[in-house]
């Protein structure tokens, strides 16, 4: 019987011991390593070469986003299971570009790790209910709605765009992957186009007009 490898990497040793019971007594599920920080994800991932890494994104170190670009730039084929607590924009935006294949929450029931574990192995993407529903809604929310302002350009559309979504730029930097500079010079050309003196300024001058 042909067995998925998994890699199960999180630094919490009772929510990772939870999760080792329910993959060992899961059919067709094998563990084959436990990491506890980034790093050891990485180094184990390669070593191990798993079918599925499941991923926390919050570890010492090398956080699980920048451990799944690691791991997917050497090894494509190494799928990316994210299991966390956060479901921030941010955070689901910044790990599917990193290259994760499925984000899930940590309150998800055993079952639904299990068959989010199978679905990504196979090549599918899947999300917890409530991930789903927003990254539907932010990817629908079309850049185009900020075309009554012709002096912004694209990338100033999407900087203006996750700003009227409340991300900091900080977290705008992690989902467009640019440097924070970067970031807060698009922010400054965005205020002089459009006239306003403040971030909230353009906020609301975006919302009032989308």
């Amino acid at each position: 019987m042909y067995m998925l490898r998994v890699l199960v990497a999180d630094d919490h040793p009772m929510f990772r011991q939870g999760v080792l019971s329910v993959l060992e007594s899961a059919e067709g599920i094998e563990v084959v390593g436990e990491a506890v920080s980034g790093e050891e994800a990485v180094r184990l991932a390669l070593e191990l070469r798993p079918n599925v890494v499941l991923m926390d994104i919050r570890m010492p170190g090398l956080n699980g986003i920048e451990a799944t670009a690691r791991i997917k730039s050497q090894y494509s084929d190494i799928q990316i299971l994210v299991l966390t607590m956060f479901k921030d924009d941010a955070s689901v935006i910044t790990a599917m570009k990193a290259g994760a294949r499925g984000y899930i929450l940590k309150d998800a029931d055993s079952k639904d790790i299990v068959d989010a574990i199978r679905s990504v192995a196979s090549g599918k993407a899947i999300f917890s209910g409530d991930v789903a529903s927003r990254m539907i809604e932010f990817a629908t929310r079309p850049i185009s709605r900020f075309d009554h302002f012709p002096d912004l350009t694209y990338r100033e559309k999407e900087v203006l765009s996750l700003m009227a979504e409340g991300l900091s730029n900080s977290e705008i930097s992690r989902a467009l992957e640019l440097s924070t500079k970067t970031v807060s010079n698009y922010v400054g050309y965005i205020l002089n186009k459009l006239q306003v003196t403040s971030r909230e300024q353009a906020i609301s001058k975006a919302k009032g007009r989308s």
